[in-house]
């Protein structure tokens, strides 16, 4: 399964599509744990690209692809901004950044996916979830 689409850089927007595509995986068989996982990483990593990246211009767009099989769920998420250098982002757990409102969002996606990886200047983020496991829906 591949799914690629190109959105505005609308915030507003970013819901929408990402419950479509939350439906169109609905093959795969996804528990609970995972669909909540996806969906928080597609949140974190989309409005990223609009609201850091692209800065909230609707000119520039923000590509998603989504490729997926049976063992394994590829998300890549690129905006047209200036980058970043995601070593730079502080450490959210770190006592002098508990109460900043940065980096959060980067910390959840390494938390949840199996493996990040950022590329093209920071503009480009890559999220693997492994699918194999049990998908009986528990916690």
């Amino acid at each position: 399964m591949l799914i690629e689409e190109k959105l505005p850089s609308d915030p507003d927007r970013a819901p929408v599509f990402i419950e479509a595509w939350l439906r169109r995986l609905r093959p795969l068989g996804l528990n609970d744990d995972q669909v909540f996982g996806l969906k928080l990483c597609l949140q974190e990593a989309l409005i990223n690209a609009i609201k850091h990246g692209n800065k909230c211009n609707k000119h520039l767009a923000v590509w998603v692809k989504i490729a997926a099989d049976p063992r394994c769920l590829a998300v890549e998420i690129t905006d047209q901004g200036q980058g970043f250098d995601p070593g730079a982002v502080p450490d959210p757990t770190a006592p002098e950044n508990i109460g900043k409102n940065h980096g959060r969002g980067i910390y959840l996606i390494r938390q949840t996916m199996g493996a990040v990886d950022f590329s093209n200047g920071g503009r480009t983020i890559k999220m693997v979830m492994p699918l194999t496991g049990d998908r009986s829906g528990g916690h």
